[in-house]
């Protein structure tokens, strides 16, 4: 793994009472040790009106994605601290953390929290050896994400229309950057947010970008018409 340099050590909270997650980490190291790489993917979803969501729906989703997430992360990260260990932390969010997105708010606020939490996190924790990215990807036919958020088909084509590459991403696009970032070759790699959407961000943030609809002929006669104009 990744060299680094350890100046600080912390020490033993003591005794308490296992919780369920740490005594998840607790059979996670028995069975296979610290570990050298930490990939958060926990994701919930569903497209709904956000006047119709209840507290109960805010609260699974959030508990899934963020609460999960921050929850083995701190204590994963707690041990391997305690142990002088060094290890890559991977969190996979979405483009809409950064943008947001109506439809889809009790997934959009926690991947953003999840986001903010491995920005914060590899800005203390780098010290001992531990790094933090994130991958925003953007829409990836999935069986499971595309029965929740696009359940009758209608608005697959729409998306394709808009992402400048004309296709959807795929899951061993996304494996690639992850296992770069979890590799030694990203060893100076820590805090960084990496969009991978085929530019659909890009496409979505331009004022002006509907533009690229417009045919030759219909560029041709705005041309005329702005060289025409005088004055303000």
């Amino acid at each position: 793994m990744c060299k680094f340099k350890y100046s600080t050590k912390l020490s033993s909270t003591g005794t308490r009472a296992l919780s369920e997650t740490e005594a998840a980490v607790d059979q996670l190291v028995e069975v296979a040790g610290l570990p050298d790489v930490v990939i958060n993917n926990a994701a919930g979803n569903f497209i709904s009106l956000s006047e119709k969501l209840s507290a109960n729906a805010w609260r699974t989703i959030t508990d899934i994605v963020l609460n999960g997430t921050a929850f083995f992360t701190l204590e994963l990260g707690k041990r391997l601290i305690l142990a002088e260990k060094g290890a890559a932390f991977l969190a996979i969010t979405t483009i809409y953390a950064e943008t947001s997105s109506g439809f889809v708010v009790p997934s959009a606020a926690p991947k953003s929290g999840v986001e903010t939490l491995c920005t914060s996190l590899a800005a203390v924790w780098g010290r001992y050896g531990l790094r933090f990215n994130v991958i925003q990807p953007g829409p990836i036919r999935t069986k499971g994400a595309f029965s929740r958020l696009d359940p009758t088909g209608m608005f697959e084509k729409a998306m394709i229309g808009r992402i400048p590459v004309g296709r959807l991403g795929t899951p061993g696009e996304i494996a690639n950057l992850a296992a770069y970032l979890c590799s030694d070759y990203a060893c100076w790699v820590s805090g960084v947010i990496f969009r991978m959407d085929g530019g659909d961000y890009v496409s979505m943030a331009g004022e002006f970008n509907d533009l690229r609809r417009v045919t030759k002929e219909q560029w041709a006669m705005m041309e005329t018409m702005i060289r025409g104009t005088k004055g303000s």
